[in-house]
């Protein structure tokens, strides 16, 4: 899904310069038609600026001031065509070429910096083609319900279960809101069915409503996008996960724990908070199996440099199910 976003996007550029040529074009056939007369001045403001040019690179008596002389006659020119423009109830710059993004000029690049408006069409094409559209359609705020946990607390706890996902649902606001100042990273613990990946869906959803680029990943696919990484060297790849965003990494230990996957999610875990790009990591394990599954530099950034989030309570998707077949 991810090879080929880069071309993808560089066409859509290709796309809104060639739209933006053919309307130019069209404009200046409706001034050739209704104006002819400013066409006629944008073809000696054209010459003069040739000859400009080449007075620049000659040696000539008195250079500057027959330079200076040149750009104001140049300048008169400018003046005058869009006196005629605004006297004809067209803008000053109909007859220039417009660009839908000002900064880099619809290339999405300026100089070998992407643009921002470059990563605003890839979080676009990547929402669009991604399962998270149809997710999300249902895992947003508008569906959360705090109801659907029990207000009871359970035997030795503080909070009750509606007490503790409205708590964390706040937290996750919080998250959304300071996102972008903020260095935070969220692990979302705690038994199945308890609301981790809806509440990650929700968070996910409104970032990329507003613009961010977040990429989910189950932890068995991440694993197998870092294998693609490091044998096929897939840079546009490695370049998505490490610098979107946010990246969301969903089920942590139900992926097959191998030697090579703690090395590569330890260099994952590692870089993004070096770079202080942001996470999100959900598990069905508790504190005591993370120590024991993964490796202590694993457990070290996740139990210390993450927000830990603990879900508990009955599962949800359970009680839903027994509650949509009663009769």
């Amino acid at each position: 899904m991810i090879k080929g976003y880069h071309s993808t996007v560089m066409k859509i550029y290709e796309n809104i310069r060639n739209e933006e040529k053919k309307l130019l074009q069209k404009r200046k056939e409706e001034i050739e038609k209704n104006l002819p007369e400013v066409l006629n001045i944008e073809k000696k403001i054209g010459l003069y600026s040739i000859k400009l040019s080449i007075k620049l690179l000659n040696n000539i008596d008195n250079k500057e001031v027959y330079l200076n002389k040149m750009k104001e006659k140049i300048t008169e020119l400018r003046i005058q065509k869009s006196e005629l423009l605004v006297k004809n109830n067209y803008p000053m710059d109909y007859l220039d070429m417009h660009y839908r993004c000002s900064i880099c000029k619809d290339t999405g690049f300026i100089g070998t910096k992407k643009c921002s408006c470059y990563k605003q069409k890839l979080v676009k094409l990547y929402y669009k083609d991604s399962d998270l559209i149809n997710i999300l359609n249902e895992n947003n705020f508008e569906n959360y319900n705090p109801q659907l946990f029990s207000p009871k607390k359970n035997d030795g706890g503080h909070i009750s279960p509606r007490k503790n996902i409205q708590n964390i649902a706040s937290l996750s606001w919080k998250f959304i809101e300071e996102f972008s100042h903020s260095k935070e990273n969220l692990l979302f613990y705690g038994t199945a069915g308890t609301g981790k990946t809806f509440l990650s869906n929700c968070i996910a959803k409104e970032l990329l409503d507003k613009g961010y680029l977040v990429i989910y990943r189950t932890a068995e696919t991440l694993i197998q996008n870092l294998r693609t990484i490091r044998f096929d060297n897939n840079t546009e790849l490695k370049d998505i996960i490490l610098n979107c965003d946010l990246l969301i990494i969903d089920d942590l230990g139900s992926e097959q724990i191998t030697d090579f996957s703690k090395t590569e999610l330890f260099n994952i875990l590692n870089r993004k908070l070096l770079k202080q790009k942001k996470m999100l990591i959900s598990t069905n394990c508790d504190l005591e199996e993370i120590l024991k599954l993964y490796s202590e530099r694993i457990s070290s950034r996740l139990l210390g440099d993450f927000t830990l989030c603990k879900f508990f309570g009955e599962d949800i998707r359970i009680q839903q199910n027994i509650n949509s077949k009663k009769f």
